[in-house]
């Protein structure tokens, strides 16, 4: 039933009848809902998959002791299944398997990866896959020690600290092993030498990449003799190339770009025969380039690299012909020549050419050119056979060729942004039918947006923003069965908000922020814009509510409505915008599966300034409806939104309390709800939201004392908490003990000194009541009652004598003895 289009039904409950089956692939087969726990009597059960593919739709369990049942199983996949209520026991859960080979648990909201285990049981595991999950600790000890080890995939997991010491020979079974995208540091010097102690040593792909590992490559690299496939980049890694890495005759693919690393050795990178992809990009290297680097390398396809201040110089024969044909180059802030090399005239399947920085001259030639930051100045070249073309970031002035449609007929991704084209666009865009990706941003273009657009079938990505184009969006874009990116942000646009998008059933994103559009965002809002994941509006004149329809966007991550007219109150159903609540990466790239440097930007305001993204929307989750009129209090659901990273609600006239809940939102970065009329404390819970970063609180009605544990130990700007008069403690210059009034009540309103005084005056009110019921008891029982008055009296009367009489007999005992005293004292004077 793999791949097989459910409709979000639960899984079915017959399955649990198949006493023997024994493989059962459900993955990619949309079912939605609770894992019946039922598929734990499958005992003879080897295989099962329950992998998906599409969100919203996912499996859930609320933990895996159904597994116990499955004794037999061998391969288990539970990728993107939410298990975030199993996360305390799913490592003890699949322990019990002992004939467990494979176990893929990737993108499964798991959170807690125990450093400890009390026996480890997983005697025949070959394949671990706990990728995309949030583990946020390091890597346990005992995994290492895990002797029948083949693949390791934890990439993009959080994890941190050091690479566990591993010891010598224990895993000489392992042949791929992939941390990258996590946040490990140290050396990786003991683990490097650990697998090329292995006399029977498979090892052959590494990747580390994107983590904050530091330190020299070392020497024992070279003993990893099958090693295939190196990717160490962006890591801050330093020194040299080790001399050893030219013994691996297998590789072919290195990867070191974006580290520390210097030195001019590259030599034994010319050794390598295999090689076909080289990426020495964003590093201090320095020296010159001689062909004798590329010797041996016929098989090279891609090759990067780049210097600083132009350090790396390029001395090549003028006749030299290289032995490979590159398909992809990029060389940045180097000395290639002031001309276009002869050498790279040869390379006829080049697909993508970068030279930034680098050339000041170029000429036509019918490849993918990217020729960005630059000095390149004048009009803009037609070439007739580019199929993709980058000129941005350069100094192209004047109008963009108003022929440009026909005499580029054949071109796919075009960017021109962050020059000085001024004019209107040229209308004959329109035939450009092979267009899927138009960056005309950051220029002075004027005038409107071409109505006529329909020829663009192909287009994916129209980015026009920071220009001054006025108008409306033209309603043939949405006619465009690809197109699925829109930004025409930091215009003059204007009107009605437009309703034709309404019908752009497949847009991902749309940014029209700081326009001059009016109406009501439900004038754009409908049920066809099932895909949005990011919708910008800020910095317009719209009116009205936020409309509950935003919360029924299944894929929606980034709401920025900031700086409008909105009125009314935040909606209590954006609580259950469920693409709130996990990871995720948000977008493709686009527009293609080349190695091309086109990428969609997106602007989100965060940790008080405006942040441009490019390429894929970072992990973020974000909510702005900061700077309008929003009324009433916090929703207490927004706090199910586990996922949110960004909350900017300030400048607006929200009313009540902070809700007490907040601490949920625990991975919230950046929380800014200054400028409203916000009361009472700020919860002390606060303090346990260990990723935030960014707070703002100021001009407010808070009261109270300041938490001053964990987290909030960072926000020691007292600017972040002015203008609420009620706030004490640091780092305020107010003490919380000064804000005490002559009645002893706590001016600030803390609430400890509010329970005082209430115990204080109930106290005093029993003490007053005991005392008067006691008086009354006695004195009124003595008043009413004769004899008892009578009795009492004379009761005082004869203890009186007895008294007195005791008094009297031990005062006279008291002088017999000092008289004695005294005749003592003459007789010893006397003698």
């Amino acid at each position: 039933m793999s791949g097989k289009n459910s409709k979000g039904i639960p899984v079915p409950e017959f399955i649990r009848s198949l006493k023997n089956l024994r493989y059962l692939d459900l993955s990619g087969a949309s079912f939605n809902g609770k894992v019946p726990p039922s598929l734990g009597n499958l005992s003879n059960l080897e295989y099962l998959d329950l992998s998906m593919y599409l969100f919203p739709l996912r499996l859930w369990a609320s933990d895996l002791n159904w597994l116990f049942g499955l004794s037999s199983i061998k391969y288990l996949d539970l990728g993107n299944m939410n298990l975030s209520k199993a996360a305390t026991n799913w490592l003890q859960a699949v322990n019990m398997l002992p004939s467990l080979t494979k176990l893929r648990l990737s993108g499964c909201e798991l959170n807690g990866f125990p450093e400890s285990l009390t026996f480890v049981n997983f005697t025949s595991l070959a394949v671990l896959d706990l990728s995309y999950n949030n583990f946020s600790s390091s890597i346990p000890r005992w995994l290492f020690n895990i002797s029948t080890l083949e693949e390791v995939e934890l990439y993009n997991c959080e994890i941190k600290g050091s690479i566990p010491k591993v010891l010598r020979g224990s895993l000489c079974n392992l042949w791929r092993m992939d941390l990258s995208y996590n946040v490990i540091t140290g050396e990786i010097n003991e683990f490097i030498e650990a697998l090329a102690g292995c006399s029977n040593n498979t090892f052959n792909y590494l990747d580390l990449s994107a983590n904050n590992l530091k330190g020299n490559l070392p020497e024992s690299l070279g003993f990893l003799k099958y090693l295939d496939y190196l990717r160490l980049a962006q890591n801050s890694f330093s020194g040299s190339l080790p001399r050893s890495i030219g013994n691996l005759s297998s590789l072919t693919v290195v990867d070191l770009s974006f580290n520390s690393m210097n030195g001019t050795t590259l030599e034994s990178i010319g050794q390598l025969k295999r090689l076909y992809e080289l990426n020495l990009y964003g590093n201090s290297r320095e020296g010159i380039i001689t062909e004798n680097l590329f010797q041996n390398l016929s098989r090279l396809s891609s090759f990067y690299i780049s210097s600083i201040s132009k350090s790396v110089i390029f001395n090549l024969r003028r006749d030299w012909i290289p032995s490979f044909s590159l398909d992809y180059i990029a060389v940045s802030d180097c000395q290639l020549g002031p001309a276009f090399p002869s050498w790279l005239r040869t390379q006829v399947d080049v697909s993508t050419l970068t030279l930034s920085g680098a050339v000041s001259f170029v000429y036509d030639i019918g490849v993918w050119v990217d020729l960005g930051f630059n000095l390149l100045e004048g009009s803009i070249p037609l070439w007739p056979n580019v199929t993709d073309l980058s000129l941005r970031n350069n100094f192209f002035s004047g109008p963009i060729p108003s022929n440009i449609g026909q005499a580029m007929s054949k071109v796919r991704n075009l960017d021109l942004s962050r020059n000085f084209l001024k004019g209107s666009i040229p209308p004959s865009i329109n035939k450009m039918e092979n267009l899927s990706f138009l960056d005309l941003s950051s220029n002075d273009s004027s005038g409107i947006i071409p109505s006529r657009l329909q020829g663009l079938r192909n287009l994916m990505v129209l980015d026009l923003s920071k220009n001054n184009l006025s108008g409306g969006v033209p309603s043939s874009l949405c006619s465009l069965p690809s197109f699925i990116f829109l930004k025409l942000s930091s215009n003059n646009l204007s009107g009605e908000l437009s309703t034709t998008l309404q019908n752009c059933s497949g847009l991902l994103s749309i940014d029209l922020g700081e326009n001059r559009y009016s109406g009501t965002i439900l004038d754009l809002v409908s049920d066809n814009l099932f895909s949005l994941s990011y919708l910008g509006l800020r910095a317009n004149i719209l009116t009205g509510s936020i409309p509950e329809q935003l919360c029924k966007f299944p894929n929606l991550h980034i709401i920025d409505l900031a700086q409008n007219n909105l009125s009314g109150a935040i909606p209590e159903c954006l609580g259950n915008l469920e693409a709130f609540t996990y990871l995720g990466p948000y977008f493709h790239e686009l527009p293609s599966t080349q190695h091309i440097s086109f990428s969609q930007l997106v602007e989100i305001v965060s940790k008080g300034r405006k942040n441009e993204y490019s390429k894929i929307i970072p992990l973020d989750n974000a909510i702005d409806v900061s700077s309008n009129n929003l009324v009433g209090e916090i929703p207490d659901h927004i706090t199910e939104l586990s996922a949110l990273g960004t909350l900017n609600l300030s400048w607006n006239h929200l009313t009540g309390k902070i809700p007490e809940n907040i601490a949920n939102l625990q991975r919230l970065e950046t929380l800014d709800l200054s400028h409203n009329n916000l009361s009472g404390p700020i919860p002390p819970s606060m303090s346990s939201m260990t990723l935030l970063n960014y707070l703002n609180l100021s001009f407010n009605n808070l009261s109270g004392q300041i938490p001053s544990s964990n987290q909030f130990q960072t926000f020691n700007d007292p600017s972040i908490y002015q203008g609420n008069p009620e706030l004490c403690g640091p780092p305020l210059s107010i003490s919380c003990s000064s804000q005490r009034n002559g009645y002893g009540e706590d001016k600030n309103g803390d609430l400890e000194g509010e329970e005082d005084r209430s115990e204080k005056l109930w106290f005093y009110t029993s003490m007053a009541l005991g005392f008067s019921t006691g008086f009354w008891v006695v004195c009124g029982s003595l008043i009413i009652k004769r004899l008892w008055r009578q009795a009492y009296f004379k009761f005082v009367d004869e203890m009186k004598d007895r008294l007195f009489v005791v008094i009297a007999v031990r005062i006279a005992v008291f002088e017999r003895r000092l008289w004695k005293d005294d005749d003592v004292l003459r007789v010893i004077n006397n003698n």
